[in-house]
């Protein structure tokens, strides 16, 4: 026996609550069976498994090289009479450094002024009528060295000093090529990280596989060591004596070995 017939205004509303309840439905079956989908034993049973470690590297090495900076401060009556004079004392500063060996390359002007000297302040306290009055001036010609043979860094102190430059200052030890110690203490990283991983492979009863990540976690490059000296010092000997010393560079790194099963 048939029931009552629906209006036909009804049926549409009937049909589309229909259909939004099948939709519902499947919707509601679909976030159930994500999880299943994205992983599980058969997804764990591929995941690579792996060993951390970190490594540490020291490099340590005498510098190759010392950069310094030379002066040669003239005063005259005039700024003419200044310049002349500085220029002549800087002429035989630089033959003299051509004559120890320092090649023209590492030689490089760093500083050049001209100042007037003024009259020291009167004994009663009281301003000079016309101004301040100048008593002559001053010229000071500095230049940059680099010196790559530090056996004969002592001989070059000495003499730029008796050419005729009254400052030395600024003096560092360095490298000439600091990325090679770097390297060093980088490869040794490796070393010490990939010792690491093979003590505890072996005491797990494993055996590394491949490298699957390495990132550097820190680096400290080798920096200038600075050196004190004046130039009465250098007057003071024939040779200066200066010593070296060493500079050591540290690494670190990161790094994720596969273990192989």
């Amino acid at each position: 026996m048939q029931g009552p017939l629906q209006p036909a205004s009804v049926r549409p509303r009937l049909l589309h609550r229909r259909r939004l309840r099948l939709a519902v439905m499947g919707l509601s079956c679909l976030m159930f069976a994500a999880p299943a989908l994205a992983g599980g034993p058969e997804g764990d049973r591929h995941a690579p498994a792996t060993l951390a470690v970190s490594g540490e590297g020291t490099a340590m090495a005498r510098p190759d090289m010392a950069v310094l900076s030379a002066a040669v401060v003239s005063t005259g009556a005039t700024g003419g009479d200044a310049v002349a004079a500085n220029s002549a004392a800087m002429t035989k500063v630089l033959a003299a450094l051509e004559a120890a060996g320092v090649a023209t390359a590492d030689i490089a002007t760093s500083g050049f002024s001209v100042q007037p000297r003024f009259a020291s302040p009167r004994p009663d306290g009281q301003p000079e009528p016309d101004g301040p009055r100048i008593t002559g001036y001053e010229v000071r010609n500095a230049v940059t060295v680099r010196v790559r043979h530090l056996d004969a860094l002592g001989s070059v102190l000495d003499r730029l000093v008796g050419a005729g430059a009254n400052e030395i200052g600024g003096l560092s030890m360095t490298f000439a090529e600091p990325d090679k110690l770097a390297d060093a203490a980088r490869r040794d990283a490796v070393a010490d990280a990939r010792r690491k991983a093979e003590t505890y492979a072996a005491a797990a009863g494993v055996r590394l596989g491949r490298v699957l990540r390495l990132s550097e976690r820190g680096l400290s490059r080798p920096e200038p060591m600075a050196m004190m000296m004046r130039a009465d010092m250098a007057k003071a000997s024939a040779a200066v004596p200066v010593a070296s010393g060493e500079q050591s560079v540290e690494a670190g790194i990161d790094v994720v070995f596969e273990i192989e099963r």
